[in-house]
């Protein structure tokens, strides 16, 4: 992404040459005659550095105090250039808020080096320190900035799913190699002119061309999947999903990581505002995301509306297959208590009529001599319909493995504290809603 300088000068002459001498590939120069002209830049630009000179009225000092002020929550370099050499002006304008005092006149090149060093100690200031890339308020600033062109861009909203799962199961110095790893692997698919920057721990962005977005998009999944296994134990990789680890995750099944990438474009919407898009960016992430599989979906005319309202109602349905009636009771009224809408599957064959996807299934395994809730829970996990709904299996068969290894989400050995369960409960309600 382009760097931003604003400078600050009514003299036409001086502000032409500073803006020729620091323009750039890597630089975008805009040049305003006082601090209310400068203000819809600073606000739509975000300006990495600021040159302000004292050819404007009134006290340098006041107008760097002025800068900073309005700044404070994007804090840009500000340079001041003066006529005057004495050192308690340069004092004066230093602890008003400036980071840098240059008198004039100014040698070209010195002028020039000096700038790029700010621009540069800027950049390394927003870089995450374990990913090497600019962090969240940077990749927000890029937004802004793409708004404000009249160019064609692409923007790539690139998610690892089930994150929080492996960094609990490998720890984070493992979750660390495996998001260092993958933005190497989008480093590669990007030219000098792309950026990459996070949005969260394991979300970033990319801007692009609209018409590399897809490629771009359709490499990430085949690359993300290509190296994803090198990151799992052996045992894992022979089960086919993650066993989560500790007294607090026993018990619990998770799908590997995978990616989901959403992708928007300014050639079918125009954008009137940075939360029109970071929310449209969410919105496409969000229905491109599979259960246990990298997918990535790009915006389309037919899939854009103008005024048009996505409802998301919150599933708060907990089906119970218990065939203990003292269990099964106490269960739905304690469920219910807790404002969950709680139904009873008395037969196997009422999933079929079901007119909802609950977001959890309680059941039980079955007695040891038929397992009958195995093969009910396979069966679940080949329906469409249940894709995302959680399962947690209960048994008096203490066998994890064999549990887990038939779909379930969670195992639950009989018998369990009721108050454990409800904790499962609220984690895969709000999971499911996410």
């Amino acid at each position: 992404m382009q760097a931003v300088t604003l400078i600050i000068d009514r003299r036409r002459e001086l502000s032409t040459k500073y803006k020729k001498l620091l323009n750039s590939k890597s630089n975008t120069c805009y040049v305003s005659k006082n601090l209310i002209s400068a203000m819809k830049t600073i606000q739509e630009l975000e300006p990495d550095l600021i040159i302000i000179s004292d050819s404007n009225e009134g006290e340098l000092a006041d107008y760097c105090r002025k800068i900073r002020a309005l700044t404070y929550n994007m804090r840009p370099v500000i340079v001041a250039t003066s006529k005057s050499a004495e050192l308690a002006d340069r004092i004066k304008v230093l602890e008003s808020g400036a980071d840098d005092f240059i008198s004039e006149p100014v040698n070209p090149e010195e002028f020039s080096i000096r700038m790029k060093a700010h621009l540069r100690r800027e950049y390394e200031s927003n870089l995450d320190a374990k990913r090497f890339i600019p962090g969240r308020n940077y990749s927000l600033r890029a937004i802004k900035r793409i708004l404000n062109q009249n160019n064609l861009w692409a923007s790539l909203l690139i998610s690892v799913e089930n994150f929080q799962n492996y960094k609990e199961t490998y720890t984070e110095l493992a979750s660390d190699k495996l998001l260092q790893t993958y933005c190497a692997i989008i480093n590669s698919s990007l030219s000098e002119n792309d950026y990459l920057g996070a949005v969260s721990e394991n979300q970033f962005l990319v801007i692009t061309d609209p018409l590399k977005a897809e490629k771009i998009a359709n490499f990430l999944v085949f690359a993300f999947d290509s190296v994803a296994s090198k990151f799992y134990s052996s045992q894992d990789n022979r089960r086919g999903y993650m066993l989560m680890r500790g007294d607090e995750y026993a018990g619990r099944r998770s799908n590997f990581v995978h990616t989901t990438i959403g992708i928007v474009t300014n050639e079918f919407v125009q954008y009137k505002d940075a939360n029109q898009l970071t929310n449209a960016l969410y919105q496409i992430n969000k229905m491109a995301d599979l259960p246990d599989k990298s997918n990535y979906l790009i915006e389309r005319p037919q899939i854009s509306a103008e005024d048009s309202v996505d409802i998301n109602t919150y599933n708060k349905h907990v089906l119970v297959a218990e065939p203990d009636e003292a269990m099964k009771l106490l269960l739905t009224t304690i469920l219910k208590l807790q404002g969950y809408d709680v139904e009873i599957l008395e037969k196997e064959d009422d999933l079929s009529d079901l007119e909802y996807e609950p977001a959890i299934i309680i059941m039980d395994a079955g007695r040891v001599e038929d397992l009958k809730g195995l093969e009910l829970c396979r069966r679940i996990k080949q329906e469409q319909k249940f894709s995302r709904t959680k399962l947690i299996v209960t048994s008096i068969i203490h066998d994890k493995e064999l549990i887990l290894n038939s779909g379930a989400d969670l195992y639950l050995p009989k018998p369990y504290d009721v108050s454990g369960l409800i904790k499962w409960v609220d984690m895969f309600i709000k999971e499911n809603n996410a």
